[in-house]
């Protein structure tokens, strides 16, 4: 492993002149501290061009981003990682175009976050890469982004809030996306539409079981979703209302699982700790409705001819690397709320609730996410380096990363509830 103080450059932002690329990159020039040093860089050296020139536009008094020129063999990423601290990586869909980036970071010792959302994808890639990373001192950390950052975030709130205040364990946290207001870029409508045609069936149930994600065995807790939920989708949850499935709960599902058994399972978390994750509706007739939509889309993608019809369809809505304009992402929002019940043995017991909201573009959101974690891993003392590297999750950057993201104008809040 190189050491950190003889490479050229701080981050490396790959991807940066992809639709959440740029993003990243802004934010990086706007909001970051003026002595990082770093480059953006991809194939094309005349388009990362014309990004540097754009970037001078948004912060002239700035030294620009140097720029590499990289293809995404092994050799080629292995020879970019040798060059910087961390690598923030924009280039998807990941199971397609990133495994050697992680492969080369987890080789070369070299930190690395991205923004995906694909289960199977960060399942293989904690199976092949974790301990090698781990040896290396490498923290690599899959799903920075709206995938799962918010989720895994406050539900480490509300346990820690629960263990500090109460000394208990936490029996279960339900969130619930509160708010969203959000076009989808054409990278995430490729993925979406695409991954299927690479893992089999019975790779996606593998990987999506209960706590297949946590590197130790999930709590046998007595605790079961109600049947109706499993059966219609709808569930009530009181302070969060009238609940149904998320589309997007299973990669937050899968992360927060693992962050229970990185951070101690039973000892950190509790021994009957439970997470789900829902969308609100108006009602229980709309979440029969939109549950039983998400199930029949699910089954009609499977079918090859099918699947391929979609993928035409959203290409021709936003090709990847595009996305709605930047007026047209300043309307947008998210707001996921969630709620955690202490593991204590009376009729009542005491509950805390935690509420994410970003006013303003979701994947300008997700290049603050890249960004403020990368600065926690470079200049901050987070849980993650204590845990020595590997394959991590969001939460493992704690509370200097809820104060990064609280600086840079997202709102976190967590509280204690009163006793009922």
């Amino acid at each position: 492993m190189t050491p950190p103080r003889s490479k050229p450059y701080d981050i490396i932002l790959l991807g940066a002149t992809g639709y959440t690329g740029r993003f990243c990159a802004g934010h990086i020039t706007s909001s970051l501290p003026t002595d990082l040093k770093w480059a953006v860089a991809g194939r094309s050296h005349e388009r990362l061009s014309a990004l540097v020139e754009e970037l001078k536009a948004i912060n002239p008094d700035r030294a620009q981003p140097a720029i590499e020129t990289t293809t995404l063999s092994l050799d080629s990423v292995k020879a970019l990682a040798h060059k910087t601290c961390l690598v923030l990586n924009t280039v998807g869909p990941y199971y397609r175009y990133s495994s050697p980036v992680v492969q080369a970071c987890a080789e070369t010792g070299t930190h690395y976050l991205d923004v995906t959302g694909e289960t199977p994808w960060v399942y293989e890639m904690i199976q092949k890469h974790h301990d090698t990373a781990k040896a290396n001192g490498a923290i690599i950390i899959p799903e920075i982004g709206l995938e799962s950052s918010p989720s895994d975030l406050l539900t480490w709130l509300l346990v820690t809030l629960i263990r500090d205040r109460l000394s208990v364990g936490t029996k279960e946290v339900v969130a619930s996306v509160h708010e969203i207001k959000s076009q989808p870029s054409g990278g995430t409508l490729a993925t979406a539409t695409s991954i299927l045609g690479h893992y089999s069936l019975s790779e996606f149930a593998k990987s999506s079981a209960p706590w297949a994600l946590s590197p130790i065995p999930g709590p046998k807790s007595p605790h079961v979703v109600p049947f109706v939920t499993r059966l219609l989708g709808v569930r009530k949850v009181q302070h969060l209302g009238t609940l149904t499935t998320s589309m997007g709960a299973g990669p937050n599902v899968a992360t927060v699982q693992r962050t229970w058994g990185l951070l101690g399972g039973s000892k950190g978390y509790g021994s009957k700790f439970q997470y789900h994750e829902y969308m609100r509706v108006k009602n229980s007739l709309a979440g029969v409705i939109i549950h039983g939509a998400i199930g029949f889309f699910f089954m009609a993608i499977i079918i090859p001819p099918v699947r391929w019809l979609i993928q035409m369809a959203a290409h021709n809505f936003y090709a990847p690397g595009q996305g709605a304009s930047r007026e047209e992402t300043a309307k947008e929002s998210f707001e996921l709320r969630a709620i955690a019940e202490a593991d204590q043995d009376i009729p009542k017991p005491r509950k805390a609730m935690a509420k994410f909201r970003h006013d303003g573009g979701i994947y300008h959101l997700t290049g603050i996410f890249l960004a403020e974690a990368a600065m926690v891993i470079l200049r901050d003392d987070a849980l993650a380096k204590k845990l020595g590297g590997g394959l991590l999750t969001p939460a493992t950057l704690g509370q200097s990363f809820i104060d990064r993201l609280r600086n840079a104008g997202v709102t976190i809040e967590c509280r204690l509830m009163p006793e009922e």
